[in-house]
């Protein structure tokens, strides 16, 4: 991901954790807050320590970006934190996107329906 696509400063992961809306599943909880600022949206990714390795934690980071990647043309312009919980550790990429897409058709960040 282009670095206009990033959260990475903790004062904005702050903001968006305290002004924002949460909607989850078991595997992923989403913050979403409406970005002024910005034509496009950004990604913020969080995965504790306690779901494993480094590999592992970077592997669901990986499958993360991925679906977002997929899916950047139908994404809102908005700013958006992705929380892996512990289910998510077991899972393939597909199972994980699967997982993304169903949570945040929930938080509404798509702008058209997709399949």
């Amino acid at each position: 991901m282009e670095k206009a696509y990033r959260i990475k400063k903790n004062s904005d992961f702050q903001l968006i954790y305290r002004k924002g809306r949460s909607v989850a599943n078991r595997q992923f909880v989403v913050y979403t807050f409406n970005n002024r600022k910005s034509t496009h949206f950004r990604l913020g990714i969080s995965v504790s320590k306690k779901l494993g390795n480094a590999v592992t934690r970077n592997r669901i980071k990986r499958s993360v970006r991925e679906c977002f990647k997929v899916h950047k043309q139908n994404v809102i312009a908005k700013d958006i934190i992705v929380i892996a919980r512990f289910p998510a550790k077991d899972m393939s990429t597909k199972e994980i996107q699967k997982s993304l897409e169903h949570v945040l058709k929930i938080a509404k960040v798509f702008n058209k329906r997709i399949q």
